[in-house]
């Protein structure tokens, strides 16, 4: 390889990877700022040859956007978008028969296929159509905000708001019965918290990668069980919801294969709630550490969207996706080869100093906040408009019951490399 070419390994490249880093934020985003101060694209190599794959970590935020926009030249297949170590991913091939994704999904497929899968349901995440879900919505905020006054006044936000709240919009709106809701928010912390032993429930501190890889496949298998029959039950009896569209959904004139059904579901049902449960949580400990800023946007609700936004960007629920060089090509000054593998690192670009000012800074006045917790591109998160429409929601309800708010402890980060966020906020309120 040549010189002029920046890698690490070891320690830092260590960093990058390991669930545990993320974690610890003020460490990890050390790291990130001293990788950028280099080179906003750097090669991060294994230590032991095979124990992953070399990749291209990009942190910085103009290369991160350029990447998501350019959905030809930088492929969420044929290789997992998802870091992975070596065995792991042929655990995933031995499970799927040959794919390394243990799931299809939206998130998986490239053009032309993307959008035409997306484009099923892209109209009920739409804010036209989200307005006549909002009474339902904020009756759902009214009941979790009793429920946190009820168990006042210390108690976990986490656990108690940030994660039943918004698995039960998302159900709603798929279709899930609520009696069935605990089990979809285990089977969703088995599938994105399988790194963390305090989310995974599987009672073990260390797992190897095809330990994780098992728990997954067993979440996505079991996943699967449940959908396959609420399928039966929304082609007999069609209604309004999500559920029944997948179901019933064709796509050049074909009823969607199992499979693909199957991954259309899991990622409504778990990509719909862990990473509005994060940004939730994360603008709950902002709020809590500034009890200035509480009491101004207590008085003046126009502060809410700022707020909502600056969340988003400063929790950065999803870390990370990666991607696959189709051709060769040139980003932040480093030749990519076709075939490579990058990691579009998206907490890294979220707290890009080039692009935003002091980022460790929770800033709701921050503007313009172009943030990328969403992603860019064709491959932007169908569900944002929903995750701002129901933060908002829930925090008008919760600054109408609440007067004040303090930190009771000391939060928790959840030990992922992908989606990730806060697994405890111990907090004391102090009712209106």
């Amino acid at each position: 390889m040549a010189n002029d070419v920046p890698t690490i390994q070891g320690d830092m490249a260590r960093a990058v990877i390991d669930p545990a880093s993320y974690a610890d934020w003020d460490n990890l985003l050390n790291t990130f700022d001293d990788i950028r101060s280099t080179s906003p694209v750097t090669k991060v190599l294994p230590d032991d040859e095979g124990i992953f794959d070399p990749f291209w970590l990009v942190t910085g935020y103009d290369e991160v956007m350029q990447i998501s926009k350019d959905n030809a030249t930088f492929l969420n297949n044929p290789r997992t978008v998802v870091f992975s170590l070596t065995e792991g991913i042929e655990f995933a091939k031995a499970m799927t028969g040959g794919s390394p994704h243990m799931v299809a999904s939206l998130v998986t497929f490239d053009a032309p296929i993307h959008m035409k899968y997306r484009k099923l349901t892209q109209e009920w995440f739409m804010p036209k159509n989200l307005r006549g879900i909002e009474d339902e919505i904020r009756a759902i905020a009214q009941d979790t905000v009793q429920r946190l006054i009820d168990a006042g006044p210390e108690t976990d936000f986490v656990p108690l708001v940030s994660a039943p709240y918004p698995l039960h919009v998302v159900m709603q709106i798929l279709g899930v019965p609520e009696e069935d809701e605990p089990r979809m928010l285990m089977l969703t912390q088995q599938l994105f918290g399988g790194q963390d032993e305090d989310l995974n429930h599987s009672g073990m501190k260390d797992m190897t990668a095809e330990q994780i890889t098992q728990l997954v496949a067993g979440a996505v298998k079991d996943f699967e069980s449940y959908f396959a029959k609420l399928t039966a039950e929304k082609r007999a009896n069609p209604t309004g919801d999500v559920a029944s569209t997948i179901a019933n959904a064709a796509v050049d004139g074909e009823p969607l294969n199992d499979r693909d059904m199957m991954g259309y579901y899991i990622i409504v049902a778990a990509a719909g709630h862990d990473t509005t449960s994060a940004s939730t949580a994360g603008a709950m400990l902002a709020l809590a550490r500034d009890p200035e800023q509480f009491a101004r946007v207590k008085a003046d609700r126009s502060l809410l969207a700022g707020i909502v936004e600056e969340a988003i960007r400063w929790t950065s629920p999803v870390q990370h996706f990666m991607r696959t060089a189709a051709e060769d090509v040139e980003i932040g000054g480093q030749k990519i080869a076709k075939g490579d593998w990058l990691m579009i690192n998206y907490v890294a670009a979220n707290h890009d100093p080039a692009q935003f000012d002091d980022p460790r800074r929770f800033d709701a006045a921050r503007s313009p906040n172009r943030h990328l917790a969403f992603g860019a591109g064709a491959h932007q998160c169908l569900g944002l408009h929903l995750a701002r429409l129901e933060m908002r929601i829930l925090f008008e309800t919760l600054l109408d019951r609440v007067e004040a708010v303090e930190l009771a402890g000391e939060p928790a980060r959840s030990k992922s490399t992908f989606v990730g966020g806060l697994k405890t906020l111990p907090l004391r309120i102090t009712t209106v």
